[in-house]
């Protein structure tokens, strides 16, 4: 059994689904509206349990009820081995269109809360895990983490990789997303590899060795893009883990993120192994 884990974020996310996202000054009215646990977190560590059957997710929430909900979707819906840290604030949340042509528009409201090496979480039950997926914590959070065999991480968490000083196996970004930025030097030493998505484009690695895919056929229609990307990244480490090699890895992540797409939010159709 592949032994796998999340350290990051997690947010509570109302979901909206609209035909358009509106334009200023203008009036939608939504076909469906739910809530689920959100952010790269929450995504990765629900796809890994559909791949490995169980994962075990550090992560730091809010004081309040939708922390608390939170909390209860992943332990009790979605099967994820929650741990969690209790900050005296509320919940981060956030309002997501959902629109006809698959797209997703995100509002967030509040700031980030991530785990922290200082929280009384399981640390040290790191070092038995075959693989971690890294979202958010600090440097020496990310330091925990590294004691897992595969270490696969977001430039999301840019800072806090930076200042750990530790070798990543993986950083994997979004090659067309601002955010997910990666130059030379911003890392030393430098990952493994860099896996870089180009969505219906495939991608390509570089690094140790280097490469491009191509995209994975959809196995229905596109529905949504929310969680496509979390989902390649957990699946990527859940196959380093298992010991596939980079490109099995990749084709894996490929195949998680069209099943991710075809479904509604972030759950309703992650490829599951189980």
């Amino acid at each position: 059994m592949v032994r796998v884990g999340v350290v990051g974020h997690v947010e509570w996310v109302q979901f909206a689904v609209v035909d358009a996202v509106p334009a200023a000054g203008t009036i939608v009215h939504a076909r469906e509206t739910f809530f689920e646990p959100g952010g790269g977190g929450a995504v990765a560590a629900v796809q890994l349990v559909r791949l490995a059957g169980s994962a075990v997710f550090l992560t730091a929430i809010g004081n309040d009820d939708a922390a608390q909900e939170v909390r209860r979707a992943l332990r009790e819906r979605l099967g994820v081995e929650v741990h969690a840290a209790i900050r005296d604030e509320p919940q981060r949340r956030t309002f997501t269109f959902l629109d006809g042509a698959g797209e997703r528009t995100i509002t967030v409201l509040g700031e980030r809360i991530v785990p922290l090496r200082s929280d009384p979480l399981p640390w040290e039950s790191l070092a038995d895990l075959d693989a971690i997926y890294l979202t958010a914590g600090d440097a020496d959070a990310v330091r925990a983490a590294r004691a897992a065999r595969v270490l696969v991480a977001t430039p999301r968490a840019m800072a806090a990789l930076a200042a750990s000083g530790v070798r990543l196996d993986v950083l994997v970004r979004s090659a067309s997303d601002p955010g997910e930025r990666y130059e030379p030097g911003m890392l030393d030493p430098a990952p493994r590899w860099i896996v870089s998505t180009q969505g219906e484009r495939g991608g390509s690695w570089s690094g140790e060795t280097d490469g491009t895919w191509d995209a994975t056929a959809l196995p229905g229609p596109a529905v949504d893009a929310y969680g496509c990307g979390d989902s390649f990244a957990a699946a990527l480490a859940y196959g380093l883990g298992s010991g596939m090699d980079l490109p099995d890895a990749i084709e894996l992540g490929a195949r998680c993120g069209a099943a991710c797409l075809c479904g509604r939010g972030p759950y309703g159709a992650q490829l599951d192994l189980r």
